[in-house]
């Protein structure tokens, strides 16, 4: 299966930095360039640690499990089009932490 542009939810999979357990979250996702994104006002959610603590996540979608490699976003430019493109409302003019996952094949 091939995962098409846009917007979809998803369970992100990361172990847990502390735990060393996987843990699993519903998360609004968009697919771009190859790569899945996902997006937060502040870096104060535990997925988010987790990610960039541990970067080898796991994404479950429509059946489907894809295995990635999980980054932060530095390129200011990507993480307002990441925000554009999740939101039609003025969400998308606020500045978020984004994360990335380069998907294995």
């Amino acid at each position: 299966m091939k995962l098409q542009n846009g917007t979809f939810n998803v369970i992100l999979i990361t172990v847990g930095r502390k735990t060393g357990k996987e843990h699993d979250v519903e998360l609004k996702a968009v697919y771009y360039n190859d790569k899945v994104y996902f997006s937060r006002r502040n870096p104060n959610s535990d997925w988010l640690k987790n990610a960039l603590s541990n970067p080898h996540v796991k994404i479950k979608y429509d059946g489907g499990l894809f295995s990635g490699t999980a980054s932060l976003v530095k390129d200011k430019k990507l993480c307002n089009k990441i925000s554009q493109l999740k939101y039609a409302d003025k969400r998308s003019e606020e500045s978020r932490v984004v994360l990335e996952v380069t998907l294995c094949e």
